[in-house]
């Protein structure tokens, strides 16, 4: 269980609760969040009023929290990765963030080396904007860093802090978004010996990143999408009812490519890491790609104790996975994350 942490914001709240912090009433809006298959979620809410009301943040406050909780989590998280790595901050050569919850300039990169006092010649990158999807991107940049620099570290940070994406409506559209997501933040740890893929984890023992395949849906490109509201004067999330379908129907073409080549078989794959994108979307995968319960068991075990934290999901799994000690030398993986585009991103790992 080494080279990976996360870290949440401080308060957790059930999805009834949410619900009586906002007064919900609507049947149909109180549906939507206890059927999700979610208990809790790290969330961080407007305070309430003296009458009880938590009234709308503007956007410049929203702004505000992302870069609070952003920090906060993020340096958590980033900590907790080099500690189970067994590397300092000081050993750090290359971080790459991700965020799809608020903007930042300079980014959080340049932040984050402030703020922890790290190496101020320190590459980094920002991968802002992308969504859920985008931790595997950013596994695909620190894994060919790692490569082109064997024995010096990279990290893959990944810090959503959804509750700074939380508009408040009577809208449908709002209602599922305001049920999924959850504040969250994750770090994995990458080195390659010279001549050797990247290990997922910075030590020897650890899973090598052996390719990436991935997949974009032009017809759905705005089944997804984080874009300004005119009427609440603030960006808002809309997800497609769709989506889960689109997604699912998807799934083996971008698996079955990722496979190619390689003499495996999706039967061969030992370990499944996909990203927690609520209930109907891991079901559509499942049915898709012939996978079991058991496959997905860490998947849906982070949608119930976090909701969806986005771009770090698919970690919170990983980070489950090694707990369990159950990975065995020469076991495959595939890594599976979805996000607007519509984009299926893969990758395949081998312990």
């Amino acid at each position: 269980m080494t080279g990976v942490g996360t870290a949440v914001s401080a308060t957790s709240y059930s999805q009834q609760e949410v619900l009586d912090a906002f007064g919900i009433t609507d049947p149909r809006v109180r549906s939507v969040f206890l059927n999700s298959a979610i208990e809790r979620r790290n969330l961080t809410l407007p305070a309430a009023d003296t009458r009880g009301v938590r009234a709308p943040e503007s956007q410049g406050d929203l702004l505000d929290k992302h870069k609070a909780l952003a920090l906060d989590m993020g340096g958590e998280a980033l900590r907790a990765c080099l500690k189970d790595a067994g590397a300092d901050l000081s050993d750090l050569r290359h971080l790459c963030c991700v965020t799809s919850t608020g903007f930042l300039t300079p980014g959080l990169s340049a932040l984050l080396i402030k703020d922890l006092g790290i190496d101020r010649h320190c590459g980094r990158a920002d991968i802002v904007g992308m969504g859920c999807n985008a931790g595997l991107n950013a596994l695909g940049v620190e894994a060919g860093w790692a490569a082109a620099h064997p024995g010096e570290l990279a990290v893959v940070l990944c810090v959503e802090a959804c509750s700074a994406a939380y508009a408040m409506d009577s809208t449908m559209r709002t209602a599922v978004v305001n049920s999924l997501f959850g504040d969250g933040a994750a770090a994995v740890a990458l080195r390659a010996e010279p001549g050797g893929a990247a290990r997922a984890d910075g030590r020897e023992g650890g899973p090598a990143v052996l390719k990436f395949a991935s997949c974009v849906i032009p017809d759905a490109v705005d089944a997804m999408r984080y874009d300004w509201d005119r009427d609440l004067g603030r960006f808002s999330f809309f997800l497609d009812p769709q989506i889960p379908y689109v997604v699912g129907a998807h799934a083996e073409t971008v698996v079955d490519r990722l496979l190619a080549g390689t003499g495996l078989r999706r039967s061969d794959i030992g370990h499944w890491l996909v990203h927690s994108g609520g209930k109907k979307v891991i079901d559509a995968v499942v049915v898709n790609l012939g996978l079991t319960r058991h496959d997905v068991r860490h998947t849906v075990g982070v949608l119930r104790d976090h909701g969806n934290v986005s771009s770090g999901s698919f970690l919170f799994s990983y980070e489950r996975l090694l707990a369990e000690g159950v990975t065995r030398p020469g076991e495959y993986g595939v890594l599976m994350t979805m996000g607007p585009g519509s984009t299926i991103e893969t990758a395949l790992i081998r312990w």
